[in-house]
Order: structure tokens, then C-alpha cells, then sequence
């Protein structure tokens, strides 16, 4: 029995020295950093003398421009929830940014794989051109975005490098789960683009900027409130023509389309009228938009200049970015009279 017992207490010696040696080795590799990683930081034990030097802050903007970035879940996400404020920031010489969290590459009903997530590309890039802004779309597979560390710090990098005074994304509460989670990792990336430790290879930004929410529809938790709504009377037919050129989800239905929907291509007036109905049901729907928001539009436009407006789009603010004044958010969306 004594055999047992001092056998006993060695394993427990030896078990305890290898716990004690393991913890010294992986306090020096960084304190539970992922080795070879950006985000590796500095053991809290380590010599000051070998610190990371401090990473750099991005540089502020000296054109007196603004600089936007919007991201939506799929290569048509943007250009419906904010293509005419896209359109009217361009105009007036502002920066903006559509991002596309995935590729869209099952998106359709007859195409899928690579060959729709190129063609998904080109018809956003067409867009980008009728808009006058830029547009990226990242490299993932339609419907299997999640939110992990790896893609909170590709928003975090996307925000940093175009230097964003405002960011504009999904609410995340939504019908499809690539919209719930473009939503969420852009809440997670908010403030975190401001600390220089987190993703240090990117220069970090100084100030937080404005977060805000695309409109939807859905009421629970809670329905989405329109603290911005903007006319877009003046570039409408800009935003109808991005319609038409996201051919492959509006003319042909995307992917809960069918070829019922397709008349005969040789038939120019059938063809013709396929892309007048669909013009008309957008026109429609971003009308419905001021309707809704008549009362806001007359509170940032004035009652009878809301009157006029036949179009518009709405923007919820996010409390997680940059605490804002009335006077600063007219800067931001400089489209009222002050």
C-alpha cells in the first residue's frame, strides 16, 4: 500500500512540472496569442526591452471628403439599401465604399459555383460605375457566412483601410442568415477598429466612426427605427439602373426564379416589357419608403419640401459607433437644408 501511495504522490510531482513548464512556454510565446498570428501581442511577463513597437494610427483624410463603407450580405445588398445615398454622396465628391460579405454564388436558380459568382461580380462592378463609387466582394460562399474571429477582423481591416466616417450594414435581426451576420460581425467591429492592439498590421482608426442599420421590415426584437432618411428624387434613375443591371436577381428572379419568368429572347417587346415591370416594382417599393417616413423626412427637410419627396432611403443609427450631434449627423448626411 505505502508502494501505492509514493508512486502516487511522483506522478502527481511529475504531472504538476510539466502543467508549470507548459505555462512558461506558452507565456512566452505570447500569452495565448495564436502563434504566427497579426493579433499576437506581448506576454504581460515580457522584458520591456522586447515590446512590439506601438502600432501606427491611420492617417486622417486631407481632402475634406467624407469616406463611407457599406456592407451587405450578397452582390445586390448595397446598391437596394443604399444606392441613391451612395449616388448623392458621389455627386458631391464623397468617398464610398459597397462590400459584399459574401460572393453569391448560389444565388440563382439555374447557375451556380464560380461561373454565377462571376457574373454576381461584374453585374455589382456595373453598378459601382452607374454610381460612381468602388465595390469589393469577398471571397465566401453565399450562405455560409458566419461570424468568427477571422472574418471580424477582415471587417475591422475593410473599415480601417478605407478610413470610414461612416459604416452602414444590416440590422442583425433578418429573414437570411448571411444578412444576420453581416450585421453582427459589422456591431462586433465597431469600437474594436479603434483599439491599435487588435489586427496591428492594420493602422487603427482614431475615433469611432457612425454606425447605422439599413432599413427592413422585421418588428421583433424591435422594428427598425428611421433616424435618417434621405430623398433620392434626384438619382433615382441611377438606383433603377442598378436594378437592371443585377439582371441575374430581378429580371431572372435570383434563386427562387424559374424560367416562367424569362420570356423568349427573340421576343423584343416580351423582354422589353420583363424589364419595365421589374423597373416599376422597384420604383414602387423605394417610394414606399418616403411614404413611410414622411414625418422624418419633414423634420430633416422641412413639411414642405417632404412633400415633394417621391423617393427615399432609411438609416437607423447604431449605439455601438461614434456618439453624434444633430449638427454633426447634417455633415455626415449633408442633404438637408441646416
Amino acid at each position: 500500500m505505502s508502494e501505492i501511495r509514493t508512486a502516487w504522490r511522483c506522478w502527481v510531482a511529475l504531472s504538476g512540472l510539466a502543467v508549470f513548464v507548459a505555462g512558461a512556454v506558452w507565456g512566452a510565446s505570447g500569452g495565448g496569442a495564436q502563434p504566427g498570428t497579426a493579433d499576437q501581442v506581448p506576454s504581460a511577463t515580457a522584458d520591456p526591452a522586447v515590446l512590439a513597437p506601438l502600432p501606427r494610427a491611420a492617417p486622417p483624410a486631407e481632402d475634406g471628403k467624407l469616406r463611407v463603407i457599406v456592407f451587405g450580405g450578397h452582390p445586390d445588398d448595397c446598391e437596394l439599401d443604399a444606392g441613391g445615398t451612395a449616388a448623392r454622396w458621389a455627386k458631391m465628391g464623397h468617398k464610398v465604399k459597397f462590400v459584399s460579405c459574401t460572393n453569391g454564388d448560389i444565388g440563382h436558380w439555374r447557375m451556380a459555383g464560380g461561373p454565377l459568382a462571376l457574373r454576381r461580380k461584374a453585374e455589382v462592378q456595373r453598378c459601382a460605375e452607374i454610381l460612381g463609387i468602388e465595390t469589393e466582394v469577398l471571397d465566401i460562399h453565399d450562405g455560409e457566412l458566419m461570424v468568427t474571429m477571422g472574418n471580424r477582423r477582415t471587417i475591422c481591416r475593410l473599415i480601417r483601410q478605407w478610413r470610414a466616417d461612416v459604416v452602414i450594414s444590416h440590422r442583425p435581426n433578418d429573414y437570411h442568415p448571411d444578412h444576420r451576420y453581416t450585421g453582427q460581425l459589422v456591431m462586433d467591429a465597431a469600437y474594436m477598429v479603434t483599439v491599435p492592439y487588435f489586427c496591428p498590421d492594420t493602422p487603427y482608426l482614431t475615433r469611432n466612426p457612425v454606425f447605422l442599420f439599413s432599413e427592413d421590415g422585421f418588428q421583433r426584437p424591435h422594428p427598425f427605427t428611421a433616424d435618417v432618411v434621405v430623398p433620392i428624387d434626384e438619382v433615382i434613375e441611377q438606383k433603377l439602373a442598378c436594378v437592371d443591371a443585377l439582371e441575374s436577381q430581378f429580371y431572372e428572379g435570383g434563386c427562387n426564379g424559374g424560367p416562367e419568368l424569362l420570356p423568349d429572347p427573340a421576343d423584343t417587346a416580351a423582354v422589353a416589357a420583363r424589364k419595365q415591370e421589374i423597373r416599376q416594382q422597384f420604383a414602387a417599393r423605394f417610394a414606399a419608403v418616403a411614404e413611410r417616413h414622411r414625418k422624418k423626412l419633414a423634420e430633416l427637410c422641412g413639411p414642405e419640401a417632404a412633400r415633394t419627396v417621391r423617393y427615399a432611403e432609411a438609416f437607423e443609427i447604431c449605439e455601438y459607433g461614434r456618439r453624434h450631434s444633430e449638427q454633426e449627423l447634417r455633415t455626415l448626411f449633408p442633404f438637408f437644408e441646416r
